[in-house]
């Protein structure tokens, strides 16, 4: 059964959204802090996905966010959160989110969105490398290798690479990323693209500041030269 971790501390809203993410199939789990998410989690790290309220009682969400993803690379993690300032749904993705929802939501949105990033977790089953100069995209074990040494990557970050792997030195649009990666979600739009190129360059450039291999085309889009 799909796993999923509740993280919210309105009681009301945690209830609302556990109830309907059980109506559709989902074995949902529960907890109204961040300090339980990351036990709960290391107790039971078979966790699909966690959604993750911003505004928690003692650590907050993006705290939390960060030591999930310290924890595993591959859960997908979306944040709820009331903010409806742009850098703090830009703060969410560099600490790892996956994706994230502005309270208030209507509940097919969200499920709109959780089914959609736990449709991206699947993993291939056949293994499969895809090598780009000093890169190798591992699809069996789901990571990548610069010079043989493994560096994680997110759900999305792993989608991103091997889309840029099979299409090396030409021009993607942020479009058509979102089109490949997001599947044309009608929630997502170009400013979860740039957050998840600057994350890849953290992982993949010597000096980010200073790309060689993700480059950026101004005003249109990315380029991968490995």
């Amino acid at each position: 059964m799909k796993k999923i971790l509740v993280c919210e501390d309105e009681v009301s809203i945690r209830s609302f959204v556990v109830f309907n993410l059980r109506r559709v199939g989902y074995e949902v789990a529960e907890v109204g802090s961040g300090e339980e998410a990351l036990a709960l989690y290391e107790a039971d790290p078979t966790f699909a996905i966690a959604l993750l309220d911003v505004m928690l009682p003692g650590i907050d969400g993006f705290e939390t966010c960060r030591r999930l993803r310290e924890q595993s690379s591959t859960m997908g993690i979306i944040m709820l959160t009331a903010l409806t300032r742009e850098e703090e749904k830009v703060n969410g993705l560099r600490v790892g989110a996956d994706d994230y929802v502005t309270k208030p939501f209507g509940i097919a949105e969200l499920l709109a969105r959780v089914e959609a990033l736990y449709r991206r977790l699947q993993v291939p089953t056949e293994a499969e490398q895809l090598h780009s100069g000093v890169f190798t995209l591992d699809r069996h074990a789901h990571c990548l290798l610069v010079e043989g040494q493994p560096v994680e990557l997110t759900q999305i970050e792993y989608q991103m690479m091997e889309y840029f792997f099979r299409n090396p030195g030409r021009l993607l649009t942020r479009s058509e990323i979102l089109e490949q990666v997001w599947r044309n979600e009608a929630y997502v739009d170009d400013k979860v693209v740039d957050v998840n190129v600057r994350r890849l360059r953290m992982k993949v450039e010597a000096d980010p500041s200073a790309p060689h291999h993700l480059l950026t085309v101004w005003g249109r889009g990315y380029q991968w030269n490995g």
